[in-house]
């Protein structure tokens, strides 16, 4: 395993971590008992870093991290989210007191005393700009409730904003082959601030594995059915806002990544892996093979200044227009 720093804190995290919205809930069928053993497999590789939130599975992937992590909790480090068991574009739900109680339920979830990443979990820009969900983040720090804090964001704009608030020490970005723009200013501008970058979704839902085609259904628990028009929360979340059958076709053409490294997926977290801005990727998994599958991007060659400038040229030229929801 390799480790980068995360921004200009203390903690150094695996560069391939892992999320757990696949075995919260919202990916289809999952097993418990499946979830733990990727997981002690993770830990076992030498991943030392997981994100969660308070809503995946409404808290069972945070109990399921507190079965996975017992008595390693100063060497396994636990990256939680807050706000959207709550209604987002309420002030009410940013209140000190609201936060403190968040924060107190997944402490007791997670069987820790401290959190050692507490994210806002990509609230509306009228609540990042008002700033005093800050204000009460920085008091649970000085507490020692929390170690660091950030922000999962759903646009390069608001990842921008965040980098002016002198406590955030992690932003969480939507980026992958297909959703490039953070690249362009955000990711530089976070490594000249110190702020690390966790990039969630690096395979855009699975259309990044090659693995779908257009006839792929998925179960109706799944949010590649039910939110794959942004029905339920912002269309980026699902196949990094490309329709289905689009993504499925643009998939198609990048095949070609897969030679010399494996297959897409593993290609496909390469490529972000070839950003020194990058601290971590944090895909998902459901069982022991797709960890180690996902751990296998760790192994394949770099792609080549020519490879990079193609796939930028095959974003700008085929992928971007096709993007919807905030970006």
């Amino acid at each position: 395993m390799n480790y980068r720093q995360l921004g200009n804190t203390e903690l150094s995290i695996s560069e391939v971590s892992f999320g757990t919205w696949g075995i919260g809930g919202d990916w289809g069928g999952s097993s418990d008992s499946d979830a733990l053993k990727g997981l002690e497999k993770a830990i076992d590789s030498g991943v030392n870093f997981f994100d969660t939130a308070d809503v995946y599975g409404s808290g069972h992937a945070e109990q399921l991290l507190a079965k996975a992590t017992k008595g390693k909790e100063d060497t396994v480090h636990i990256a939680t989210k807050f706000c959207r068991a709550g209604d987002i574009h309420d002030l009410r739900t940013y209140s000190e007191d609201a936060v403190r109680q968040y924060c107190e339920q997944s402490l007791k979830r997670l069987e820790r005393e401290a959190i050692d990443l507490y994210q806002i979990h990509c609230a509306p820009m009228e609540i990042l700009k008002d700033g005093r969900v800050f204000e009460t983040l920085d008091k649970l720090k000085s507490e020692g409730k929390i170690r660091h804090y950030g922000v999962s964001v759903e646009t390069v704009e608001e990842g921008l904003l965040c980098l002016n608030v002198p406590g955030v020490q992690a932003l969480q970005v939507i980026f992958n082959l297909f959703r490039q723009k953070p690249a362009e200013e955000l990711l530089p501008q976070a490594k000249a601030a110190g702020v690390g970058i966790l990039v969630r979704l690096p395979l855009a839902s699975g259309l990044l594995t090659g693995k779908f085609s257009k006839a792929t259904a998925f179960a109706a628990n799944d949010h590649r059915n039910f939110n794959a028009n942004g029905e339920h929360f912002n269309v980026g979340e699902t196949f990094a806002g490309l329709p289905f059958e689009k993504g499925v076709e643009l998939a198609e053409e990048l095949k070609w990544i897969a030679e010399g490294r494996g297959d897409m997926a593993r290609a496909s977290m390469r490529w972000l892996l070839d950003f020194p801005e990058v601290s971590c990727i944090i895909p998902g998994f459901k069982n022991v093979a797709q960890v180690e599958n996902n751990l296998g991007a760790i192994e394949v060659p770099v792609f080549s200044d020519a490879e990079k400038a193609s796939l930028r040229e095959f974003y700008n030229q085929r992928v971007a227009a096709h993007i919807r929801g905030p970006y």
